[in-house]
């Protein structure tokens, strides 16, 4: 029977606010089709996100069966589905049990500020001359942050007594969202599930060694978990088992990255210099950096970018990350109601030709990359009577741009690399003044994904890697066309003047909450 598409991928892009299964042509960027479902969070308390995993997986499973459903009234064969690619939301981490594969525990997501005073108790447990939040930065290249998988999983020991006693039992099993979606979907515990991720979720965890690439005992021993509870690390692109639920039984999984990591790879970010940054609920650059290990003295990380197959070198990467970035519109939309829909965010902000001195840092879980401080908290400053609505929508387009030079400031120090172009996806990419902001206050190119899905396709080729090792990701798929770049088009020392006011804002947010007053 002949293939209508020729070979196809598949890809679980599973994120915070959705989960995606999007079917590709193998090697190439040409999408079939694809399926969308909403996953929600919930807020027990403030500075707390979680997420039920069953709603999670849900959401998957329903996204994988209506994308093939699509499929076959376009006239194609699910059996041409060759490979699955996972990609996921990262540092979220699920706790189930390993008998039954119940959760034990709502998801604890990336965002989420409730393991403040978790890193501070165990910052009081590191000997008083080294004490600081890169104390570990040599082994795993993070700093000590709420925003890591190993403070989540602390934190659960420390405070359900349940899953203290089945980690000591070693009766549960414990990891990010690739994990848990793998464990289940290649038959969960009645039917050998597979317990496993893979490099680069692995890398923000804090528990792996970031250059042997193993769980590393002194991590394991600093942070108090047991071993026997975390998955297996396996490479980026590898062979990891077949799925066992649905239609796409007998289709093996063949790769699996974070979110971030996935989405370098989609724009094709594969030499030693280049950039991307995604613009989503947050935001996140990584920077591509070889074989090498570059640590930070700077504040940002230093985390595994993929690997390609077990024997192969593993890729590294600096990255910063931005913890509100769209979620900060969403915030303007539902808490401020300045305006009904994402949509209306551009219209708004050209409504006015400069955001008349206001400032906006949107620190409502505290600040990442590279400042670190959790007790940071948000400020407006710079208001006057004659400051609009359109001036704050302005000024929020203006934060995250800011907070990406914040970065790239810092990765130039770091790396001591020229960053001359940025490529950048992801949902806030759509509005165009958004991007020409983003190349006036960074003084570089900036350049714009021809497809929307990069962080899906990454984890596409990837997979395509795994069982064609001739293929060549860096090949080029014509992803970029010249309408999408966009140049500075103001002067230096406008630029310097605006991002000087930018910090002294950013000043005025940092420590505003305190331990204390996150645990009352």
């Amino acid at each position: 029977m002949d293939m209508k598409f020729g070979k196809l991928i598949g890809a679980i892009d599973e994120g915070t606010s959705s989960a995606r299964f999007i079917i590709f042509k193998a090697g190439t960027d040409e999408i079939v089709c694809m399926h969308q479902v909403t996953v929600e969070s919930s807020y027990p308390r403030e500075g707390w996100v979680e997420q039920s995993p069953t709603a999670i997986y849900d959401a998957v499973y329903v996204c994988i069966e209506e994308a093939v459903s699509k499929l076959k009234d376009l006239g194609g064969n699910p059996k041409d589905i060759v490979a699955i690619g996972v990609t996921n939301q990262r540092e979220s981490v699920i706790v189930w049990d390993r008998r039954t594969g119940r959760p034990l525990h709502n998801a604890i997501i990336w965002l989420d500020n409730r393991t403040s005073s978790t890193v501070d108790k165990l910052l009081d447990g590191i000997p008083e001359e080294v004490r600081s939040k890169s104390y570990l930065q040599k082994r795993c290249g993070l700093p000590l942050s709420p925003y890591f998988s190993a403070l989540k999983l602390r934190w659960l020991y420390d405070n359900d007594t349940k899953i203290a006693k089945t980690m000591e039992e070693g009766n549960c099993l414990v990891g990010n969202v690739d994990s848990w979606l793998i464990y289940i979907l290649t038959g969960g515990p009645r039917n050998g599930g597979i317990h496993v991720t893979d490099v680069t979720n692995a890398s923000r965890t804090m528990l792996m060694n970031i250059n042997t690439l193993q769980w590393d005992d002194e991590l394991i021993k600093f942070f108090g978990l047991p071993k026997k509870i975390l998955p297996k690390i396996r490479s980026s692109a590898e062979r990891y088992g077949y799925v066992k639920i649905g239609s796409l039984t007998g289709v093996e999984i063949t790769a699996c990255l974070g979110d971030q990591q996935a989405a370098l790879v989609g724009q094709r970010c594969l030499q030693r210099g280049l950039c991307k940054s995604t613009f989503g609920t947050g935001a996140f650059l990584l920077c591509n950096t070889g074989n090498s290990v570059v640590y930070s003295d700077h504040g940002l990380l230093t985390t595994v970018a993929y690997q390609f197959g077990a024997d192969s070198k593993p890729v590294y990467a600096l990255e910063g990350s931005v913890a509100i970035a769209g979620a900060a519109l969403s915030w303007l939309r539902d808490n401020l109601g300045l305006f009904s829909s994402t949509q209306q965010v551009e219209q708004m902000a050209r409504m006015v030709d400069n955001v008349l001195d206001v400032y906006f840092v949107p620190a409502f879980n505290g600040l990442y990359a590279p400042y670190w401080d959790q007790n940071a908290r948000g400020v407006i400053c710079g208001l006057s009577e004659e400051t609009t609505s359109e001036h704050i929508v302005r000024a929020t387009l203006e934060a995250v741009s800011f907070q990406v030079h914040d970065i790239l400031d810092a990765m130039k120090k770091d790396f001591g690399y020229p960053i001359a172009k940025l490529m950048v996806d992801g949902g806030m990419t759509v509005n165009t003044l958004f991007l020409q902001l983003q190349s006036d206050l960074l003084g570089i190119d900036v350049i714009r994904s021809r497809i929307a899905e990069t962080t899906a396709l990454g984890a596409a080729l990837a997979a395509y890697k795994a069982i064609e090792p001739s293929f060549n990701i860096d090949n080029d798929l014509n992803q970029f066309d010249s309408t999408l770049l966009y140049k500075p088009l103001i002067s230096s020392s406008d630029r310097e003047s605006r991002y000087k006011k930018w910090k002294m804002a950013v000043d005025r947010s940092l420590a505003w909450e305190s331990a204390e007053d996150l645990e009352d």
